[in-house]
C-alpha cells in the first residue's frame, strides 16, 4: 500500500502543476516580423596545372576546361534573396615565373561581365602561397554577379620573369562567401 502511494505522489503533483500554469493570447501577426540571414560558404572554382600545361609565351591560355558552368543564379530563390556576395581567392605557385591570372565572369552569351585579375609572383623557394582581399560584390555590382552563368580563367606569364625551363604546379582554390535576407 505504501509503495503504490509513492508512486502516485509524483503523478498528483504534475497534475496538479497543468491546473496552475499561465496561458496568454497568442500573437500570429508576428510572422510579420520574421526575417532570417543566413550566412552560407562554398567552394567557387579549383585548379591544379603543372607547369609543361602552361604556354610561356606570355600571350595566355584559357584554363581547361575553356569555360565552367556556373549556375547558381538559375535558381530564381536564391537571386532574389542574395544581398552579398564574397569571392576568395587563394594561389600557390612553385613555377619559377610569375603568372597574370583572369578570371573572367561570363553571361549566358559568353559576354565578359566582369573580370578579375590576380598577380602572382615567380616562384622563389619556400612557400608561396598568396591569399588575395576578399571580391565583394554588392549594390551594382552584385547585380553583374547575378547575371553570371560561367566562369572562366586565363593564365599569362609575365614577360620577363625567368629564362629556365617551366617546372613545378600552379594551383588555385577560391570560394565564395554570400549573405541573404529572407523576409
Amino acid at each position: 500500500m505504501k509503495r503504490n502511494l509513492i508512486h502516485r505522489i509524483p503523478i498528483l503533483l504534475l497534475l496538479s502543476g497543468l491546473f496552475f500554469s499561465c496561458a496568454s493570447d497568442l500573437d500570429f501577426d508576428q510572422i510579420n516580423d520574421f526575417k532570417i540571414e543566413p550566412v552560407l560558404v562554398a567552394n567557387l572554382a579549383y585548379f591544379d596545372i603543372s607547369a609543361n600545361q602552361i604556354d610561356d609565351s606570355g600571350q595566355g591560355q584559357q584554363i581547361p576546361p575553356d569555360v565552367e558552368e556556373f549556375d547558381v543564379f538559375k535558381n530564381k530563390f536564391f537571386t532574389d534573396h542574395l544581398i552579398k556576395a564574397e569571392l576568395n581567392f587563394e594561389i600557390e605557385n612553385t613555377v619559377n615565373r610569375a603568372f597574370e591570372i583572369e578570371l573572367q565572369l561570363l553571361d549566358i552569351n559568353n559576354q565578359v561581365l566582369e573580370t578579375i585579375n590576380l598577380d602572382v609572383p615567380k616562384y622563389t623557394g619556400g612557400s608561396n602561397i598568396i591569399k588575395y582581399p576578399a571580391e565583394v560584390f554588392d549594390g551594382e555590382r552584385l547585380n553583374l554577379l547575378k547575371n553570371t552563368m560561367k566562369i572562366g580563367f586565363v593564365v599569362r606569364t609575365v614577360t620577363g620573369s625567368g629564362s629556365n625551363p617551366l617546372s613545378g604546379n600552379l594551383k588555385l582554390k577560391s570560394g565564395a562567401t554570400v549573405y541573404m535576407r529572407v523576409e
